[in-house]
């Protein structure tokens, strides 16, 4: 009778949110070493991206036509949308985390990026003008801690002004991307709006590396992938299917079901599994403080996802209780004369 059901709460695990949002992950942390793999042998990072985003655009573009069934309309009302993605989202975020790297260390420019969620419950703080919940600043603080053992920041690391602008900057871009991806909108299918804005990001990407202000190289050396020698076209294949078409569909369709907040602190274990896919491929072994950094990452989106569960929950009772007063105005006790009801806090 265990098996069953263990086989059932597995499935139901991946077919739910978190899950896509744990597979988008975990795709994604495989861009980091399919890239190396081609940046050592000539490649320049730009050259790789607009391939990259190339690829996928245009992989994606036959199944985005077949979901539109004809629906043109939509393009037209959601074009604003696409374009924000694409140009913020994808080329953007990459584009100024490039500058980022070009000044500071991988490390220190990937932590400025990742910024972006405790960005994000900043921007609701001051949005909504409510303090974030225990649960939700503890898992910030937790996770940024993880994320920061898990890139073992040691020895002498240079910090230029201009980079950590650029770095900010990139951490903005991913805000905005997860906000973009979170936002509900049934009349635009996640696969339309991956494929418009790659192909906007692929086409700005271009458009850059036309006007210098990027270099574009490639090469069609062999790359090296763990133990195996491949073609230069294996890595650019797993950097376009894996690490771009289906980590951006899976990753707006976990934005959507969970949220901007709670996807964007699910991203972090981005880096965690960046990390493995770098032991397996290319023999990066990491090290316990590494290890424990993916430890605190988990636990502190583990706290974001019970605060929200536990929000939604009471959102949900009160919503109940005053459905109940309504239908039901007579079966309330009315407060005696001279009682002061106390109001329960959080």
């Amino acid at each position: 009778m265990s098996a069953p059901t263990t086989k059932a709460d597995a499935k139901s695990f991946l077919a739910s949110g978190l899950g896509i949002a744990l597979f988008s992950s975990a795709v994604f942390g495989t861009s980091g070493s399919f890239a190396k793999s081609m940046l050592e042998t000539g490649w320049s990072p730009g050259a790789a991206v607009a391939v990259r985003l190339t690829g996928a655009a245009l992989i994606l573009v036959i199944p985005a036509v077949v979901v539109l069934r004809g629906r043109w309309h939509q393009l037209k009302d959601n074009w604003l949308t696409i374009l924000l993605f694409g140009l913020i989202g994808v080329a953007g975020c990459q584009l100024f985390y490039f500058n980022a790297v070009a000044r500071l260390s991988v490390g220190v420019a990937l932590l400025l990026e990742y910024l972006a969620p405790v960005m994000i419950v900043l921007w609701l703080w001051i949005a909504s003008r409510r303090r974030p919940r225990a649960l939700t600043a503890s898992g910030a603080l937790l996770s940024l801690g993880g994320l920061v053992l898990v890139l073992d920041l040691t020895g002498a690391v240079k910090v230029d002004f201009v980079g950590v602008l650029w770095g900010m900057a990139a951490a903005v871009c991913l805000v905005i991307y997860f906000f973009i991806t979170a936002k509900e909108n049934d009349s635009l299918p996640p696969l339309v709006l991956a494929s418009g804005g790659l192909l906007v990001g692929a086409l700005v990407m271009w458009l850059v590396g036309l006007l210098g202000l990027l270099p574009m190289t490639f090469s069609t050396a062999d790359t090296t992938l763990g133990p195996w020698t491949t073609p230069w076209w294996v890595s650019a294949v797993g950097l376009i299917i894996l690490a771009t078409v289906l980590a951006y569909v899976s990753g707006i369709m976990a934005a959507r079901s969970l949220g901007s907040k709670v996807a964007s602190f699910v991203s972090l274990t981005e880096v965690l599994f960046a990390v493995i896919w770098a032991w397996l491929l290319l023999g990066e072994l990491p090290g316990p403080i590494q290890l424990l950094g993916g430890l605190f990452i988990v636990g502190g989106v583990v706290l974001v996802r019970v605060d929200e569960l536990r929000g939604d929950r009471r959102a949900a009772n009160t919503a109940q209780e005053a459905a109940r007063v309504l239908d039901h105005p007579n079966d309330v006790e009315p407060v005696p004369s001279g009682h002061v009801t106390k109001v329960p806090r959080d």
